[in-house]
């Protein structure tokens, strides 16, 4: 039955809370293999082919808009540039002759490749590529950009090190892919309907990487001068049905192996009325997060600069306050 208060909503997110999260993680034997990547293509081709898939390119467009705009504060120029998991062309939306002289596009989905926007005045050329198999050389861009792609790779690691191999020395690497608190609110209202109404959950909402993760991968692969930071964007909905739409419109639904393929109408009618009581407003609308998480990092090279050897400072810290700054 349909929960009639918000005590019973919170006494079942009292539940919720004592779930442990181990329960949703892939099922799968490997940790390397927690997607089907085919799957996720043919997501992705399906939201290509609707006759308004422009209606939802909202948010990887705004997202795109943000990496360029951590590009234009890096002083330089980038004559080779890699768009990795392009889409339907969102970073090149944003991008200038500034910012780079040339660009590869590339996409595991060939129908989202065949609508990508291609800027008029930087030459560009367009690859069917896995995003987790990277075809090509050494030291050949020098930069390699990616939105909202790289949640979707089973090996990040090995995905970074492809990267760092293909770009050149001093090269760099700017991303943004969804974090760990993202739909949050669909995540805990899906779960609690499904204790409500089967007595049981899976995951409906794949598992993204934490803020920690990424900064780690980037150093344990071996790119310097890193950089990590997030931005939250919440985006309200009329209902859960939109909201639901939307995600299978931007090609963001679940591809993970572990995914439940049938979510019973009555669960969904129960996960829509917690929703609204756990989170909504008082127009009845609903908020949806979108956690990004923003990485830059550095191939080595001697031409960075390097920390200075310890114990080579003119002063030390603990004697601040006697440094007369004005000499």
């Amino acid at each position: 039955m349909l929960l009639q208060s918000i005590a019973r909503s919170r006494l079942l997110k009292a539940v919720f809370n004592r779930i442990p999260w181990a329960f949703m993680r892939s099922k799968s034997d490997s940790p390397m293999n927690v997607f089907n990547r085919q799957a996720k293509r043919l997501q992705k081709n399906r939201a290509a082919l609707l006759p308004n898939a422009d209606d939802y390119d909202y948010l990887k467009d705004e997202i795109a808009r943000r990496i360029v705009d951590r590009l234009s504060d890096v002083s330089r120029h980038f004559p080779s540039v890699l768009d990795l998991g392009c889409g339907k062309g969102h970073i090149a939306k944003a991008l200038t002759t500034t910012h780079v002289t040339s660009l590869v596009q590339c996409d595991q989905s060939e129908e989202m490749l065949k609508r990508s926007f291609i800027n008029p005045d930087i030459p560009t050329k367009t690859l069917v590529v896995d995003e987790e198999f990277l075809p090509f050389d050494k030291n050949s861009f020098d930069a390699v950009l990616s939105s909202l792609s790289l949640h979707w790779v089973n090996d990040l690691p090995g995905v970074f090190q492809q990267v760092k191999t293909c770009l050149k020395d001093d090269g760099m690497f700017l991303m943004g892919l969804l974090g760990g608190e993202t739909l949050f609110e669909l995540r805990c209202s899906l779960q609690l309907a499904e204790l409500e109404v089967e007595g049981g959950f899976g995951p409906h909402v794949s598992p993204f990487t934490e803020m920690t993760d990424i900064g780690n991968i980037a150093s344990q692969t071996g790119f310097n001068l890193i950089t990590v930071d997030y931005d939250e964007i919440i985006v309200t909905y009329p209902s859960i049905h939109e909201l639901m739409d939307d995600l299978r419109g931007m090609g963001e639904n679940n591809a993970s192996w572990s995914r439940k393929n049938v979510l019973r109408r009555k669960t969904i009618e129960v996960a829509s009325q917690i929703y609204k009581e756990m989170y909504g407003d008082d127009d009845g609308n609903i908020p949806a997060t979108f956690q990004i998480l923003f990485l830059i990092g550095w191939k080595p090279s001697d031409k960075q600069a390097k920390p200075a050897e310890r114990g080579s400072g003119a002063f030390s810290l603990k004697d601040i306050d006697k440094i007369d700054f004005e000499k």
